[in-house]
């Protein structure tokens, strides 16, 4: 039992502590730096929105849009609706005189439904994902593309970055910032996981194989490997998004999240085969499946710590420090303002994470799976 302890107490850090320091020990990919010779000339890029009754939202988001820096005749945006019962397709539709133009899938299947549609109609060589609440900065397109002039390189994800409406940065900082520096260093070694699911572009080719039924984001990121491409992050590439309204519905939006990376894995168990993969199925271990244990890890933990105390001077420490620490989420849960607070809003946001992390499984377990979604409110 003392051996499970310490075996449990490494299994709790390892996806968070343990796994970035092994990648730090790896050596990095090497890059090519070139594209066929084409590096000085840009892709035609097929920039695909993806919407369902967004009409109070889309018209900033075409705003938005059309003053991306980019040359008109390399670039075309396209608007996904994913079978929208609001005025977001006739909104969309006068805007057809200024470029935009409007698929509509013919029924309500969810994100990829809608986004496969979107590239069956696209033109471009790079196709460009995003969804009505990213604000895209300006010159983000042209950054994005120069990547591709690596030859190596199958798909690329902006980085994320969360603020007010007064456009301080809040919310969940401290975490997308450690998430953001784990993503470099995946990006660096057999690259992404996953991509940051509101902007992200990959090659045409990429994207031959989607599945409406997966995650795009990771889907995106498997299908390159599957090439021999890497998917990768881009520090100056910003995805900007305001802070969600309702935490509550940020809870839940975590739980569908995993709930479809799950569907993903069970879709796609070759992922996870070392042998097929190599270091990217190692990758997806440490990311993916060892971080969805950490909410059965820690109670696994707290458990053989209850029973053995009294054994031991380690086993009262790490009751103690249990304590402190579920008893610090549990003050930044009752009372919101204590979360203003590094130390408390950090943890009250990792438990807070764990606890949707468990839920999910659990959901999972008893046959919940998530298809159509309905975009968080901002």
């Amino acid at each position: 039992m003392e051996c499970f302890f310490y075996i449990t107490a490494l299994l709790c850090v390892y996806s968070y502590f343990l796994y970035p320091l092994i990648l730090k020990l790896l050596p990095a990919r090497k890059t090519t730096g070139s594209d066929g010779g084409q590096r000085n000339a840009l892709p035609r890029l097929s920039l695909i929105v993806t919407v369902h009754n967004e009409a109070a939202r889309i018209e900033e988001k075409l705003q938005n849009t059309l003053q991306i820096e980019y040359p008109s005749e390399c670039l075309e945006i396209i608007i996904a609706s994913d079978f929208s019962t609001d005025e977001t397709d006739e909104i969309v539709e006068s805007y057809t005189n200024r470029g935009v133009t409007l698929v509509r899938a013919d029924e309500r299947k969810g994100k990829e439904y809608a986004q496969l549609c979107a590239i069956r109609a696209a033109r471009g060589d790079i196709l460009v994902f995003s969804d009505v609440a990213t604000q895209i900065p300006d010159d983000a397109l042209k950054l994005l593309a120069t990547h591709f002039n690596d030859a190596t390189v199958g798909a690329l994800s902006s980085e994320d970055k969360f603020i007010s409406n007064d456009g301080s940065v809040v919310g969940e900082g401290a975490y997308v910032k450690y998430e953001m520096w784990l993503r470099r260093l995946e990006s660096e070694r057999a690259g992404l996981v996953g991509l940051s699911g509101s902007f992200f572009a990959a090659r045409r080719e990429v994207c031959e194989d989607w599945d409406i039924y997966a995650p795009s984001d990771f889907n995106t990121a498997l299908n390159s490997a599957k090439k021999g491409l890497v998917a990768i992050t881009c520090p100056e590439v910003l995805g900007i998004y305001k802070d969600v309204k309702d935490p509550g519905l940020e809870y839940r939006r975590k739980i569908r999240t995993v709930i479809r990376g799950i569907t993903a894995i069970s879709r796609h168990p070759e992922v996870l085969n070392p042998f097929s993969m190599g270091l990217f199925a190692f990758q997806v271990w440490s990311h993916k499946i060892m971080r969805w244990g950490v909410p059965w890890f820690m109670l696994v933990f707290l458990i053989l710590t209850l029973v053995l105390q009294g054994q031991g001077l380690v086993y009262s420490l790490a009751l103690y420090a249990q304590i402190i620490f579920y008893s610090l989420a549990t003050a930044g849960w009752l009372v919101a303002g204590l979360r203003e607070n590094t130390v408390v809003k950090i943890i009250f946001f990792f438990v807070q994470t764990n606890l949707a992390l468990g839920q999910a499984a659990v959901s999972f377990i008893f046959g919940t799976r998530m298809t159509v979604w309905t975009p968080s409110k901002r």
